[in-house]
């Protein structure tokens, strides 16, 4: 994987980034946690830098996302499920992510991106839904611009050591899910409050 990610990084630099996160998030087998720690290792290393690099990741990431949301609304629940499983994107992965939509709603395009297997669909699922185009921006873009300077960061913090990244993301997934929903729920809270207030 590491080779791989060196001759992409090294033959399309940041573009290479772009590209990588437009097919990871639209649904390609690319282990999308991993370019960007990747991408954190390498601007540790002095060879990218780190502005440039989360632009690049945000337009990636904010790219593939808006796509797989314009197939939703375009090409509905058919498309997804019979072209899905051709991009690793299962029926058991369509069902998990749908009651995540019905529970969460919206938040699950910010929270998303933390859930393996589930950033993949979501966009898809809001699509199908109906949702209006700036609640969807508002949720998706906020949480991919999170996933990325968190990953990034991660992968620029840990150096070296940036493969132990690996263990943070599936072990651990779900302790930093609960963060951010926790998180996402005291500001909601917060907001309510000041408005009763008004």
């Amino acid at each position: 994987m590491e080779h791989q990610l060196d001759y992409l990084l090294a033959h399309y630099g940041y573009f290479g980034i772009v590209l990588a996160l437009v097919g990871g998030i639209v649904g390609l087998p690319l282990p999308d946690e991993i370019v960007l720690t990747y991408v954190g290792y390498n601007i540790y290393q002095g060879k990218m830098l780190y502005a440039l690099s989360v632009v690049s990741a945000v337009i990636g990431a904010l790219t593939g996302i808006t796509i797989s949301y314009l197939l939703g609304i375009k090409l509905g629940s058919p498309f997804l499920k019979k072209f899905g499983p051709k991009i690793h994107i299962t029926e058991k992965k369509i069902e998990r992510t749908q009651a995540l939509f019905n529970k969460f709603g919206p938040f699950l395009l910010f929270i998303g991106y933390f859930i393996p297997g589930v950033r993949h669909v979501t966009a898809y699922l809001a699509g199908i839904s109906c949702l209006g185009f700036r609640k969807f921006a508002l949720y998706a873009y906020a949480g991919g611009v999170l996933w990325i300077f968190t990953f990034i960061t991660l992968g620029r913090v840990l150096g070296h050591d940036w493969k132990k990244a690996e263990h943070y993301i599936h072990p651990n997934g779900g302790l930093l899910v609960i963060l951010v929903v926790v998180l996402v729920f005291l500001v909601f809270l917060y907001r309510k409050r000041k408005k009763r207030s008004l």
